[in-house]
């Protein structure tokens, strides 16, 4: 908490485990003696830029268009077509007009029933040039329990 490098001892404060010295164990619970926190940290970030980006699922822009026209194309009413696929009728009005994107789950169910295509897979670029970097931020040291 001080900014001392003689971190001796692991002590909870305010709902966070951290490495203090002696004079900052006083300001929560002790847990008992610090840890080699370097080398757990480098293991942690070395994990974290070995993994590999999984491909994300996203609705398309212009699914409104796409799930009327082949609702139209079923001769299905809304009221119909919302009973088909069990969810209510103002779902179907608001994904419709372009109000409600569905959820993935939706967007597959929809899918089967109308043969279309409304689930496109992409990797965030973005993401992937920020792990490349050899700079560190505050974010690789943070670890969520």
């Amino acid at each position: 908490m001080c900014g001392s490098k003689n971190a001796e001892f692991r002590a909870l404060v305010e709902g966070i485990s951290l490495n203090v010295c002696g004079n900052c164990s006083k300001y929560g619970k002790v847990l008992g003696a610090a840890k080699a926190v370097k080398k757990e940290l480098r293991k942690d970030i070395l994990k974290t830029k070995q993994v590999k980006e999984e491909p994300q699922e996203s609705v398309v822009s212009n699914y409104a268009l796409v799930i009327r026209n082949s609702r139209e194309k079923l001769k299905l009413s809304q009221e119909d077509f919302a009973k088909k696929i069990n969810e209510k009728v103002s779902l179907i009005q608001h994904m419709e007009r372009g109000k409600i994107a569905p959820s993935i789950e939706l967007a597959e169910k929809l899918e089967k029933i109308l043969k279309i295509k409304l689930i496109e897979i992409y990797q965030d670029e973005d993401f992937k040039s920020s792990q490349k970097s050899e700079k560190y931020t505050i974010g690789d040291f943070i670890k969520i329990k």
